[in-house]
């Protein structure tokens, strides 16, 4: 007779990451040594220094939650599908936290010996419960207990540090052509000739021993070194160079430099000893290299009008695209897109100057603000920017204006062609708001940051996060040195800006759900960027301007410099950086998967898993802000 308890708690775990990754038959094995535990509200599970218990906890009914050392805090709180207490699968190690029933509560008990297998053979199941551990240490970022879940067993994908372009395989033809070393090269080059290829292998005995190509024919046959009747061994290329078919596209441009050669034979097992499988060519390596990043910067910097632009930038999305299904880390795929996107914006301000009756009268720069100056637009937004220029006599302001004015408007124009919507708010160097001298745009900032009011903060949260995509550097480095030297004269700015960063509603309310939209166009919608994002961009932004460091603005950068400069905090600023990162590539995913913004969340779409994965965040969002709060004294301004 078949268990239905057991059932019942197979049915139920199904649901859930991550025993939504196993086999029915694994589930239903599994769920036969599962214990029920009942717990009335604030009964203890565990409590900080309680010596490991031989099992996990899942929450079938009820809440519980998860506090710190003291009981002062609750660091989280977990119901129905939660798993927590997963200390007792890393180590010998007494709990960290005490785990406290908010109400009453049914939990399921997960033996761990009967789990350590699955875990052994199931890398997303590993690789689910070593980011739940993370979390519930507070250590989200926490690369050091990789591997202990499993000892020697298992090696995490996390570890390969392989170079990007090594993950993609490349594309060779397996439509081998060959002839004998006693064949006439006139019949060889006939044979290349009506088959339509660059090279013949020569073989003996069924294995590679030489190659020729349309160089050998060109420089030792048309040259008369060699007769056209004279035999393949006299001009082949001998021995073969072979390699074995996973090769990447890195690994045979680096063998093609190397040996000085076109061609490569690939061998069953890499070597001349066995049966030759495919040649490739630099040919196609050029065509596996479609949406590589240095041969889109390349065919950005050819192009003569910004419409050329436009399906450059696509490619810019489907690369993207790959670097997020292959896990490529978000830092190294936010620089490279954003280099992307830089080289977007300054042909487009190349070929705006182009327009131009002469050139630029004096020096200037051309920045991008918001996402884009911190380097983290990944997909295609508005345009934020400004032109800065270098500071001319009170004579010649208007005409020299006047001419950045009508650049600017040629380079709005060109970044709308290609994808870039314009500002709303007008926020565009063609404003002449934000079309300045130096000297202007200094005596702005020092107006906002001297005299803060409610605009003065949100257009400061928006203007200091500038980067310069195209001209002078020596510009924009005296404007940054000039906003950090006037904030440190008037500390009550930050303070103001504190005031501000902690004005995004929270992400989440009671038991953690989550907090929607009330009406509107995206009413029962999740805000990922005003309720999640932007608390940690904004947070950001003040500590760094805090500290007097200058030229950092991307958000998880500047967190890591925070971590480096206050050891003390180190675990909470660098929770902060991986928080941010995570959010960003969830952000990216749905904008891609929708064919939008990314911004607003169905969460009626989102899995279990989904929903987990963005609620950790949430608890680092609301540390930040307590830092803040206290660090900045907001309560003195409310």
């Amino acid at each position: 007779m078949k268990n239905t308890i057991s059932e019942r708690i197979a049915d139920f775990l199904k649901a859930f990451p991550p025993f939504s990754n196993l086999f029915k038959k694994e589930l239903e094995s599994l769920s036969e040594e599962v214990t029920i535990i009942y717990k009335e509200k604030n009964s203890f599970v565990f409590t900080v220094d309680e010596s490991a218990h031989h099992q996990f906890y899942v929450v079938h009914k009820g809440a519980i939650a998860l506090w710190d050392k003291d009981e002062k805090t609750v660091l989280d709180i977990c119901d129905e599908g939660d798993i927590f207490g997963l200390r007792p699968l890393m180590a010998n190690e007494n709990y960290r936290l005490t785990a406290k029933s908010e109400e009453e509560t049914i939990l399921y008990a997960i033996p761990i010996e009967k789990f350590r297998p699955y875990i052994k053979e199931n890398r997303r199941v590993a690789d689910f419960l070593v980011e739940s551990f993370a979390s519930n240490t507070r250590n989200p970022y926490d690369k050091t207990n990789r591997g202990q879940l499993l000892g020697d067993a298992f090696q995490s994908n996390s570890k390969n540090n392989t170079p990007l372009f090594d993950l993609q395989l490349v594309d060779f033809s397996k439509k081998i052509v060959s002839s004998t070393e006693q064949t006439s090269i006139k019949s060889i080059a006939d044979k290349m000739t009506s088959h339509g290829i660059g090279a013949m292998l020569i073989e003996k005995e069924g294995l590679p021993i030489g190659i020729i190509t349309d160089k050998d024919l060109r420089n030792k046959i048309a040259t008369g070194d060699y007769s056209i009747t004279a035999k393949a061994k006299s001009i082949m290329s001998s021995p073969v160079i072979t390699y074995p078919t996973k090769l990447t596209i890195t690994q045979a441009q680096m063998a093609m430099m190397k040996s000085n050669i076109s061609h490569l034979v690939l061998t069953e097992d890499g070597t001349v000893h066995s049966k030759a499988v495919g040649i490739l060519s630099k040919h196609d390596i050029m065509l596996s290299l479609g949406n590589n990043p240095a041969v889109l910067v390349k065919a950005i910097k050819r192009t003569n009008k910004a419409e050329e632009i436009k399906p450059l930038r696509n490619g810019v999305m489907n690369l993207l695209r790959g670097y997020l299904e292959q896990n490529i880390p978000l830092t190294l795929t936010s620089k490279i897109i954003s280099e992307l996107n830089d080289a977007c914006i300054k042909r487009v301000v190349e070929l705006s100057l182009e327009r131009m009756d002469s050139g630029p009268p004096v020096k200037f720069a051309w920045l991008a603000m918001g996402s884009q100056g911190r380097s983290e637009q990944l997909l295609h937004t508005d345009q934020d920017n400004a032109l800065l220029f270098e500071d001319v006599p009170d004579s010649k302001f208007d005409k020299t204006r006047d001419y950045f004015l009508k650049l600017a408007r040629f380079i709005t124009m060109g970044l709308n062609t290609i994808g870039y919507e314009y500002c709303p708010a007008d926020m565009m160097g063609s404003n002449p708001k934000w079309c300045n001298s130096l000297s202007g745009f200094k005596k702005m900032t020092s107006k906002w940051i001297t005299n803060p009011g409610p605009d003065e903060v949100l257009l400061s949260s928006i203007f200091f996060d500038y980067n310069r995509t195209y001209g002078d550097k020596e510009l924009v480095s005296k404007l940054s040195h000039h906003i950090f030297d006037t904030v440190e004269q008037y500390p009550i700015f930050l303070t103001h800006l504190a005031s501000g960063a902690l004005m995004n509603p929270s992400p989440s309310g009671f038991f953690r759900e989550f907090l929607v939209e009330q009406d509107g166009v995206h009413k029962d919608f999740f805000d990922l960027k005003q309720r999640a994002l932007m608390p940690l961009v904004d947070a950001a932004r003040v500590l760094i301007l805090s500290k007097n460091i200058p030229d950092i603005s991307n958000t998880w950068e500047r967190y890591e410099k925070m971590a480096e400069l206050e050891p003390s905090n180190r675990e909470l600023f660098l929770a902060c950086s991986y928080a941010t990162k995570a959010l960003l590539r969830f952000r990216t995913k749905q904008g891609l998967a929708n064919n939008d913004s990314g911004r607003y969340i169905n969460l009626e779409q989102l899995t279990k898993e989904e929903k987990m994965k963005l609620k950790r965040t949430f608890k680092t969002i609301k540390q930040i802000q307590e830092v803040l709060n206290v660090r900045f004294m907001v309560s003195r301004i409310r």
